[in-house]
């Protein structure tokens, strides 16, 4: 029970980071005059961080994707790309709290559907009474967000 309420922690950790990320990317795209511009500078300095994260631990290695890996696995730095510029295009215009709970919102949504379909080849773990209501009460609580 101990390990996974440190998950627990650890996401709602990352989680806030979010948000920060977001601010922070935002403010740097005025500064940069584009989000894409941000976006770009945003990855650049994480790569860095994780060569040097990889070098100092010496996990820093090629080869690592055989013929047998799906070609999608490649897809997931394109996503990350399109999230970092997206956020920051919208964060300005909806404000943190308004495009945070969308974000959220859609992130709940496609997760209870790979949740139950594995898709991807994650776990199956079917869609129970307990997470719609969850999904619906978000939703509501977007409509609220937006209102007020």
């Amino acid at each position: 029970m101990q390990s996974r309420l440190l998950f627990i922690v650890i996401a709602l950790a990352l989680g806030a980071v979010l948000p920060m990320q977001a601010a922070i990317n935002s403010r740097l795209a005025k500064t940069a005059g584009s989000p894409i511009m941000s976006a770009f500078v945003s990855f650049a300095v994480g790569t860095i961080a994780l060569i040097l994260f990889l070098v100092l631990s010496g996990q820093f290695k090629f080869g690592f994707v055989s013929s047998q890996s799906p070609w999608w696995i490649w897809s997931g730095g394109l996503l990350g790309t399109f999230f970092v510029a997206g956020i920051v295009y919208v964060l300005p215009k909806l404000g943190v709290v308004l495009s945070f709970s969308l974000v959220l919102a859609g992130q709940m949504f496609v997760a209870i559907l790979f949740d139950q379909f594995g898709w991807l080849g994650v776990t199956v773990r079917e869609i129970s009474t307990g997470k719609i209501i969850g999904a619906v009460l978000l939703i509501i609580g977007v409509v609220l967000i937006r209102k007020y």
